[in-house]
């Protein structure tokens, strides 16, 4: 061949392959595209937009973390200190901080900020529940601090105290995390030192439907994990709970004010919102963990890894005494609606059996509408019993605090069957379902 017809046969192919790229790129093009999400205006979008009126003339204290941002991922905190309206004077942190950077358990200690200017209370340190002085005497409480420990402390009369708290956190729709203990708390304490309590609404991210565990036995069981009687999945926003806690569980004492979301519906999970993901804390990576977080958080409460350490928390579980692909086997025999169990090998760094091999599983969710995270982790304790009677072992007042009930521990002690132990559960939640109708907004 020569070079002339080299070049003609070249410039052939060339001609050829961008006519079958335009094509390609038209065919995809004209391919059908999924439905984009909708858009939901959060609750502090609709408060600064339409209720400064709430915060007029007063110093406002916020509770919040990196889950409080608008659509565009602007922090309520630069939001607040931006807006010439809002005196905002003091922040306050749940579980994992202000920042977020703490680990489950953590204690987290006061701080001054040097960036914000701004005095940062724990509410996961020294004490759960706001104390007077963070509320009220903040100049006085803050100087009771070490200074080494704290930082910079501002001078005498920056602070005299709050007027108004504003609760903006994204919660995850269970119980035992414990954000909305928080709000409850704080909306406690507000009652008592006369400050009105807002709380700016978020998605309930595992939809606002389905509800799913027993309810809590109140007050016998109540902890940090669960304070009052609602199920494990509660299906409610964190405003519809303020409502809910302030009519049943803090006699209506809380000046309390929710500020609805726009564009949500019950039915939606966060991903069908619109609104970016946002980590609630460090073991909460993804809606997916969310998806299974309400029942395979109950593994907090056995000698079995639940995944912290590893970059799938609450999806990988196991045991440095478990065969995966047996365990595997006999999860997927069971064919749970809407999950399948693969087996898999994962070494935690840190938490439960830190630097160990596990054999264990990964729990895949196929199909979020039908699967059931509490039937899950039933079926999984009672197999991984059943295959190591001499290895499996319950931390017991732990397991019956997150499941809110000594009674499902005994039942799988006792060897009863799933189908039977969620039966027993079923008439808490038809009784929930009823009250909490009540207090819902959407």
């Amino acid at each position: 061949m020569n070079g002339r017809a080299s070049l003609a046969t070249i410039g052939t192919l060339l001609a050829i392959g961008l006519t079958l790229a335009g094509c390609t790129r038209a065919k995809r093009t004209e391919a059908p595209t999924q439905a984009a999400a909708a858009r939901v205006k959060l609750g502090v979008e609709v408060f600064l937009e339409k209720h400064l009126d709430l915060v007029k003339g007063k110093r406002v204290g916020l509770i919040t973390n990196p889950t409080g941002t608008d659509a565009s991922l602007r922090s309520t905190i630069d939001l607040f200190r931006s807006n010439p309206a809002i005196d905002l004077v003091a922040l306050y942190g749940p579980e994992h901080g202000v920042r977020g950077n703490a680990q489950a358990g953590e204690y987290v200690p006061f701080y001054y900020d040097e960036k914000f200017k701004l005095p940062v209370f724990s509410l996961y340190g020294q004490s759960f529940k706001p104390e007077p002085g963070m509320l009220k005497n903040i100049d006085e409480y803050m100087r009771s601090f070490d200074t080494q420990q704290t930082g910079k402390v501002p001078e005498a009369g920056m602070v005299k105290g709050i007027d108004v708290l504003v609760f903006d956190i994204q919660d995850v729709g269970a119980r035992v995390y414990t954000y909305i203990a928080t709000m409850a708390n704080a909306m406690q304490a507000a009652a008592e030192s006369g400050i009105d309590f807002i709380v700016l609404d978020r998605p309930a991210p595992i939809n606002g439907t389905d509800m799913e565990g027993a309810i809590l036995e109140y007050p016998e069981l109540s902890s940090f994990i669960g304070l009052f009687p609602i199920p494990l999945r509660f299906g409610m926003t964190a405003g519809e709970l303020a409502r809910l806690f302030n009519d049943k569980f803090l006699a209506r004492t809380a000046k309390l004010t929710v500020i609805p979301m726009e564009g949500w519906t019950r039915t939606m999970w966060f991903d069908e919102t619109g609104l970016p993901w946002v980590i609630p804390s460090p073991n909460m990576p993804t809606l997916d963990t969310a998806t299974v977080y309400p029942g395979l958080v109950a593994l907090e409460g056995t000698n079995m890894s639940e995944g912290r350490g590893t970059t799938r928390p609450f999806e990988l579980f196991g045991a440095p005494w478990i065969d995966g692909n047996e365990l595997a086997a006999k999860l997927n025999a069971l064919a749970l609606q809407g999950v399948r169990f693969r087996e898999a090998w994962f070494t935690p760094s840190f938490s439960k059996f830190q630097g160990e091999l596990c054999g264990g599983c990964q729990i895949h969710v196929t199909d979020r509408g039908a699967f059931r995270s509490v039937a899950a982790i039933l079926h999984i304790i009672k197999t991984v019993r059943e295959m190591y009677p001499d290895k499996f072992g319950f931390h017991a007042e732990y397991f019956d605090k997150v499941m809110g009930t000594a009674s499902v521990r005994k039942a799988l002690e006792a060897g009863t069957d799933v189908a039977t132990i969620l039966a027993n559960i079923q008439p808490g939640l038809d009784a929930f379902a009823s009250l909490r109708k009540a207090y819902l907004l959407y």
